[in-house]
C-alpha cells in the first residue's frame, strides 16, 4: 500500500485515515485529546471507552465500525492524485475489550494488520472470527501481514486462557485463609476476573477508575471498591511488587498472582535498596534456584517464584503455536512483526518463513529443513535451551541486549540461529 494513505496505531501527521486496534497505551502513543489530523476508525467498544482515556477528544473525528462488515473508504493516491478506493473489515482480535485486527483490500491486494491478538483454537467466539477471516479472504492469500510477534518463539507455549484461569482459581481456592492480590492493567483480563468470581462465588475488588471501566463494558455487578466485601483484589500491575506483598503479610496472610505469558523471576533490587528484591522478567528460560543451582523453567503451568507470589501463564497474546497456526491459515507473501523492541522480540521470518507463500529465498533469516526439524522438537518439548552470546560491545551497552538461539548439534547452524533472534529487555507486553 502506498505511503500517505492510511496509518494503523501510528499517529504522525500525513495519512488520510487512521485506524486504532485497541486502547492499550503502547498503541495510542502520539494520540491525544487534541488530535486533529484526520478521521479515526475503531470498534464500538473502543469508542465507548474512548472518553475515559481522551476526555476532550473531538468525537466528530471518531468513526465507529462494525466487526465482520466490509466498509468502504474513498482515498486518493498521494503520488498521482488519482482515486484509490479501499475496503476494510474489522475482525475480533481476542486481546482486550474492543481490540480488533484490520483487513484491508484494494489495488494493493490484501493487507492484514493484527494489532495485539490471541488466536486460540477452541471456543465458539474463536471459530466465528476464524470463519469471518476466511470468508473475507475468499480464497485469496494475504499480500502483507503485520503480525503480533510478541511471543514468536518456540520457547513460549503457554496454555489457553481458560486453562490458565483454572490454575488461578485453584491457587485461590487452595489458600482459603489468605487475601489475594492479582496484578492487571487498566484494560484486559476481565474474563479472568469473571471466571474467578463465578467459580468461587465472590466479588472482586478493583480500583475506582477500573470500576468505571467495568461499568462501561456492562459487566455484572460483581466488582466493588469496598475491601470489606472480598478477599480478592485486582490491583494495577505497577503497584504489584515484592515489597508490597511483604508489607501486606505483616498485617494479614496475603499472596500475589501475576497473570502473564512472560517468565518472571525474583532478582535483587537494582537501586539504593540493595537488600530488597524485585519481581522481574527473566532474560532467559533458565534461572537460579534459591540454593544457587540452575534449573529449567517451564512456563506451561503456574509457578511459585516467591514465598508470597505465584505466576500463571495467562496471556492475551498468541503463543508460538497459535502464531504458527495463524500464518498457516493466512498464507501471507510478506510478514512484518509489529513488535520491534520487546523482551522477547523475534523477526517472524526467522521461524516461520517456510510457511510464507512466496519463496523468500533472498531472506537471510530463512530456515533450512534441518533447522525446521529442530524448531519442531523445541515446540514438542515446550521449552528450549538458551545461550547468551555477548561480545565486548554488547557488554558495554546499558540495556544488556541478549541473543536467543536453539541448541543443536552443528556449530554453523547454531551461529545462524543466534544471528536471527534479538532480545531487548523492556516493559512487559502482557
Amino acid at each position: 500500500m502506498e505511503g500517505g494513505m492510511i496509518s494503523v496505531d501510528r499517529w504522525a501527521r500525513g495519512s488520510q485515515a487512521y485506524f486504532l486496534t485497541h486502547l492499550h497505551s503502547d498503541h495510542t502513543r502520539g494520540l491525544s485529546s487534541t488530535w486533529s489530523h484526520g478521521p479515526l476508525f475503531c470498534s464500538r467498544t473502543t469508542a465507548k471507552l474512548f472518553p475515559l482515556k481522551f476526555p476532550d477528544f473531538n468525537f466528530a473525528l471518531l468513526r465507529v465500525v462494525e466487526i465482520g462488515s466490509w466498509h468502504h473508504l474513498s482515498l486518493s493516491s498521494p503520488s498521482s492524485g488519482s482515486p484509490a478506493p479501499i475496503q476494510f473489515m474489522p475482525i475480533d482480535a481476542f486481546h482486550c475489550p474492543g481490540a480488533v485486527m484490520f483487513l484491508f483490500k484494494g489495488i494493493f491486494g490484501h493487507v492484514l494488520y493484527t494489532g495485539d491478538f490471541r488466536w486460540e483454537a477452541t471456543g465458539e467466539r474463536s471459530m466465528k472470527a476464524r470463519n469471518m477471516l476466511l470468508d473475507a479472504l475468499h480464497g485469496a492469500k494475504v499480500d502483507h501481514l503485520y503480525l503480533d510477534n510478541t511471543y514468536c518463539n518456540p520457547l513460549y507455549c503457554f496454555p489457553t486462557r481458560e486453562v490458565a484461569a483454572q490454575q488461578v482459581i485453584e491457587i485461590i481456592a487452595s489458600h482459603p485463609d489468605h487475601d489475594i492480590i492479582i496484578g492487571i492493567d487498566s484494560l484486559g483480563k476481565e474474563d479472568l476476573l469473571l471466571q474467578i468470581s463465578r467459580s468461587l462465588k465472590i466479588k472482586i475488588w478493583v480500583w475506582p477508575e477500573r470500576l468505571q471501566t467495568m461499568h462501561l463494558l456492562g459487566y455484572p455487578d460483581i466488582f466493588t471498591t469496598r475491601t470489606s466485601l472480598t478477599r480478592v483484589r485486582a490491583v494495577p500491575r505497577y503497584s504489584f511488587s515484592i515489597n508490597t506483598l511483604e508489607a501486606l503479610n505483616a498485617k494479614r496472610s496475603t499472596i500475589g498472582i501475576m497473570p502473564s505469558g512472560l517468565p518472571w523471576v525474583v532478582k535483587p533490587f537494582e537501586g539504593k535498596m540493595k537488600d530488597s528484591l524485585s519481581l522481574s522478567v527473566a532474560s532467559t528460560n533458565r534461572t537460579l534456584a534459591s540454593n544457587g543451582t540452575r534449573v529449567d523453567r517451564n512456563i506451561k503451568s503456574a509457578e511459585k517464584v516467591h514465598d508470597h507470589i505465584f505466576t500463571v501463564p495467562y496471556s492475551d497474546h498468541c503463543c508460538f503455536h497459535e502464531i504458527k497456526d495463524f500464518v498457516q491459515l493466512t498464507k501471507p507473501y510478506n510478514v512484518k512483526g509489529i513488535v520491534s523492541m520487546s523482551f522477547c522480540y523475534v523477526n517472524p521470518a526467522y521461524y516461520l518463513s517456510h510457511l510464507f507463500s512466496s519463496n523468500h529465498s533472498s531472506q537471510k533469516t530463512r530456515l533450512d529443513p534441518e533447522i525446521c526439524m529442530e524448531v519442531e522438537k523445541v515446540e514438542r518439548k515446550g521449552k528450549m535451551k538458551i545461550r547468551d552470546i555477548r561480545g565486548t560491545e554488547m557488554r558495554k551497552r546499558t540495556n544488556k541486549a541478549n541473543f536467543l538461539g536453539v541448541r543443536i548439534r552443528r556449530v554453523a547452524i547454531l551461529r545462524q540461529i543466534s544471528r536471527g533472534v534479538k532480545i531487548v529487555e523492556c516493559d512487559s507486553p502482557d
